[in-house]
C-alpha cells in the first residue's frame, strides 16, 4: 500500500475567493496537518496554533473507524513514528499496520497517545499527550476559536486517504467513505468552505458526480502528463495539486489555460517557494 506522506508545515497556495472579516492575503497559507512542526500533527492543539499563526486554510487527513466515525489521521493505522501503544510503550514499526483504525471502534482508537513521543523529524515539536480526534470535534473547536479569537473564517482542505487495495481492509469503498465524510462536514460548516483532495481519482469522480458543488483537488505523485492525468480523472477539477518537483513551465501554462488552480506540494524551502512564484502560478 502506498499512502504518500507530505512533510511540509505551511503550503503557500492560491487563495479561494470567500468573504472574511479581514483583507484576503495574496497567498493562501495552509497549516499542514495543523502545525506539526510545533505541535503533534492532526491534533486539535495544532489546528488552534495554526489559526493563531495566521493560516487561511487548515489541511488535514481523514480515516474511518469500525463504528463509522470520521477520524483525523494521516495513516489508517496507529503510526509507530508518532504514537505509543495503550501501555505507553513504543510500537514496533513492522507491527504498526496491525493497529488498523478501520478495524477499531473510536473508543479504542482514542486510547493511543500520539503526541508524548514527539516526532524525530521535527525537533521543535512540543511533546504532549493527544489522541487522534474526531473530525466533528476538530471542526467544533476550530469554529469556536474562530468566533472567539481569529475573527475570520478559514477553509478546510480535507484529504480522503484511500487506495483500491485498501477497500474493505483499511477504509470503506470510495462511495461510502465520501458519503460519511461529506455528511459529517455538512452538519457543521458550509460546504463552500471545503476542498476535498485525494490521490484516489475514484473518490474525486464519485464526489464530482454526486456533490458537484464541492471543490476538488487532484493530488498527483506520478510522472504522467497533465493531459494524461486529467484524461484519467475524466473532468476538470478546480485544483491540480502535484508534487512540486513534477511541475514544469509547460505544465503550469497548460493548467492556467484550462483555468485550473495549481497548488503544488510539498514546498518546504523559502528558495523553492520563491522559484515557483517566478513561474506566476498565481495568475
Amino acid at each position: 500500500m502506498n499512502f504518500k506522506g507530505q512533510f511540509v508545515f505551511f503550503l503557500l497556495t492560491l487563495i479561494s475567493v470567500t468573504t472574511i472579516a479581514q483583507s484576503i492575503p495574496k497567498f493562501d497559507v495552509q497549516g499542514h496537518r495543523g502545525a506539526r512542526g510545533l505541535l503533534p500533527e492532526n491534533s486539535i492543539p495544532a489546528f488552534i496554533l495554526a489559526l493563531d499563526s495566521g493560516v487561511t486554510t487548515l489541511e488535514l487527513d481523514v480515516v474511518i473507524t469500525k463504528d463509522k466515525k470520521v477520524v483525523v489521521s494521516h495513516e489508517p493505522w496507529i503510526s509507530a513514528e508518532i504514537c505509543l501503544n495503550t501501555d505507553g510503550n513504543r510500537i514496533d514499526p513492522k507491527d504498526q499496520m496491525e493497529f488498523n483504525i478501520f478495524q477499531m471502534n473510536y473508543e479504542d482508537v482514542k486510547k493511543f497517545d500520539c503526541g508524548s513521543m514527539g516526532n524525530e523529524r521535527f525537533p521543535e515539536q512540543k511533546k504532549m499527550r493527544v489522541t487522534k480526534p474526531l473530525l466533528r470535534d476538530v471542526i467544533i473547536e476550530v469554529e469556536k476559536h474562530i468566533k472567539s479569537f481569529t475573527q475570520y473564517e478559514v477553509d478546510y482542505n480535507i484529504e480522503i486517504k484511500s487506495v483500491k487495495t485498501g477497500d474493505g481492509k483499511f477504509h470503506p469503498a470510495p462511495a461510502e467513505f465520501s458519503d460519511l465524510v461529506i455528511a459529517l462536514i455538512d452538519e457543521y460548516i458550509p460546504l463552500n468552505r471545503v476542498v476535498i483532495q485525494s490521490f484516489d481519482f475514484r473518490v474525486l469522480q464519485y464526489i464530482h458526480k454526486n456533490y458537484p458543488k464541492i471543490r476538488l483537488a487532484a493530488l498527483v505523485d506520478n510522472n504522467s502528463s497533465v493531459e494524461k492525468n486529467l484524461s484519467d480523472l475524466g473532468f476538470t477539477p478546480e485544483i491540480y495539486s502535484p508534487y512540486y518537483k513534477l511541475l514544469s513551465r509547460e505544465a503550469v501554462q497548460q493548467l492556467k489555460d484550462k483555468k485550473i488552480r495549481i497548488i503544488p506540494w510539498t514546498v518546504n524551502e523559502i528558495q523553492e517557494m520563491t522559484d515557483l512564484k517566478k513561474w506566476e502560478l498565481m495568475d
